[in-house]
């Protein structure tokens, strides 16, 4: 479970980070990070899980399973850092840990590229 500071609860925060942010695909999940500039505030995170998703049961089940795989890089991000996970079609099988975590790794790298060649 997050701690609600570490929740994305304004839709002016998840706008900036889904319009401005760098974008990381996979099949079955877009994530994207923003980091504010000048921030010292812990990373935060958000959810995006429309109805493609599935019923009821399984955008909540993968929900619950998405917060427990960003919960441990939340230490990891940049100060300042904003991310939110959008839900795509999902199959019955998908290993939802293991894309959360090459999403989340994928976007750490990219950030570190672009902060190097600043």
């Amino acid at each position: 479970m997050l701690p609600a500071s570490a929740r994305l609860t304004s839709p002016q925060d998840f706008a900036r980070t889904t319009k401005s942010g760098l974008r990381v695909t996979t099949a079955h999940f877009v994530g994207y990070l923003y980091v504010q500039p000048a921030s010292n505030e812990s990373a935060r995170a958000g959810l995006i899980i429309g109805k493609s998703v599935g019923g009821s049961v399984r955008r909540h089940r993968v929900s619950r399973q998405i917060r427990h795989a960003v919960t441990p890089f939340l230490t990891e991000l940049p100060t300042g850092s904003l991310v939110v996970i959008r839900g795509l079609k999902q199959s019955k099988d998908i290993d939802v840990q293991s894309e959360i975590n090459e999403i989340l790794t994928r976007l750490i790298a990219k950030t570190s590229k672009r902060t190097a060649h600043s």
